[in-house]
């Protein structure tokens, strides 16, 4: 049976997340979606604690769901670690995965007796150094996963270019054997981690990161777990195991459309590839302050010099880069906004029509497609599936621009020309 699995996600109780991310609408979207195993997120907050407490029930070890629900939860959480080490002041963000709602108590409790401030957030920022963390986790359930997330970003990552490390050991010491998977965040893909050799035995994870319900999934990982098999174990087993006949496949985003892929400065609307910064000496040509160093930078500093740009590893677990529903049907209509009515009522009648989010995005046949919805929007879903997109890299905190059409396109489209 394949699992779909997003293993994070946010509350309502996080800075900039919506106020409607409540248990109940996470499990709506993720029906649409065609989600199976979802993370609670933000554990670590006490009223969201409070409220998985009284609304989940246990169906499977390590496994809950709402009443009379079908999305299956697992406990995590992100959180902030800000600290020194080395001189340096460090900055990373951490998923944790927990098998139960015990261990989730223990955990908080050790955080509080540590001088954390629980409340203050979703994802909370705390003074201590991820190795204490990990082993906060550890003492509370051995069972439990310590993520590195979002890797690559500059600000708040294990090899960020401005707070990180150079390599798992640097990072973890005498821990690193029990760090089985990192995140890819979106602004990374499978291959650019491939590059790195520190990372060959590492579980690349592929999540959403969602601070609103629309954003659910758009990166994903898919398992092939036995339905009676499936529990926090097990989905815990196939990640450590990192064997693609299990773990088969993760769900992109373009790492090109996320917030850092590209060296560059916001603020002066300059952006470049890192051979171009290495030129500048990493300075602004416009204002001549620091350029902020992106995903595809660090990748290039840290990489193997025999695995180049496009390096492909046939051994690792593969990956598909897909667009989310509504926005292939906002380009296709020239509509800005995903939110729009008429996307809306169009991303409704293809799901009714056709299934989940996932099953129209990666199998439903073109001619199938034709049948319920317009050619210019099969035609884009059909484009996403096989990668057949225009790019804009996003930098410095702005998110880049997919394109599936151009305007002759579009016309063509429109004017039943094409």
């Amino acid at each position: 049976m394949q699992i779909i699995a997003d293993l994070h996600i946010h509350s309502r109780f996080s800075r900039a997340c919506s106020p409607q991310l409540t248990l109940e609408n996470i499990d709506k979207y993720c029906q649409m979606k065609g989600v199976d195993v979802m993370a609670t997120g933000d554990f670590t907050h006490p009223q969201w604690f409070k409220e998985m407490k009284e609304q989940l029930i246990e169906k499977g070890k390590g496994i809950y769901t709402l009443k009379n629900k079908k999305t299956k939860f697992i406990c995590a959480t992100e959180i902030s670690c800000i600290y020194t080490r080395g001189d340096k002041c460090r900055r990373l963000h951490i998923c944790i995965l927990a098998p139960s709602l015990e261990a989730v108590k223990k955990i908080n409790t050790s955080l509080e007796k540590a001088g954390c401030n629980l409340k203050s957030d979703g994802r909370p920022i705390i003074g201590l150094d991820v190795r204490d963390l990990a082993r906060i986790c550890w003492e509370a359930d051995e069972r439990c996963m310590v993520i590195p997330a979002h890797i690559w970003t500059p600000w708040f990552a294990m090899f960020g270019s401005k707070s990180g490390f150079d390599s798992i050991e640097e990072c973890w010491g005498d821990l690193s054997d029990r760090i089985y998977a990192v995140e890819t965040g979106l602004s990374a893909d499978p291959p650019m981690h491939w590059r790195i050799k520190n990372l060959d035995n590492i579980a690349i994870l592929s999540s959403s990161d969602a601070h609103s319900l629309p954003n659910i999934a758009r990166e994903a990982n898919v398992f092939e777990i036995p339905e009676k098999e499936l529990d926090y174990d097990k989905i815990c087993d196939v990640i450590k195991e990192n064997d693609p006949k299990s773990f088969l496949y993760t769900v992109e985003f373009y790492p090109e459309e996320g917030l850092y892929f590209a060296d560059g400065h916001r603020e002066c609307k300059f952006s470049c590839e890192p051979q171009e910064s290495k030129k500048l000496k990493n300075i602004c040509p416009i204002c001549k302050k620091g350029l902020t160093i992106g995903t595809l930078n660090r990748v290039e500093e840290l990489a193997e010099p025999n695995r180049p740009k496009g390096y492909i590893d046939k051994k690792r677990v593969p990956f598909k880069k897909l667009i989310e529903l509504d926005k292939i049907v906002a380009e296709a209509l020239n509509i800005k906004s995903r939110s729009s009515k008429r996307v809306q009522k169009e991303y409704i009648n293809l799901l009714d029509s056709l299934g989940t989010e996932f099953d129209i995005l990666l199998n439903v046949p073109k001619e199938k497609l034709e049948k319920v919805t317009l050619p210019e929007i099969a035609e884009g879903i059909i484009r996403s599936r096989q990668g057949k997109v225009h790019v804009t890299p996003g930098f410095d905190g702005q998110h880049g621009v997919i394109k599936i059409f151009n305007d002759e396109e579009r016309n063509n489209f429109q004017n039943k020309l094409f």
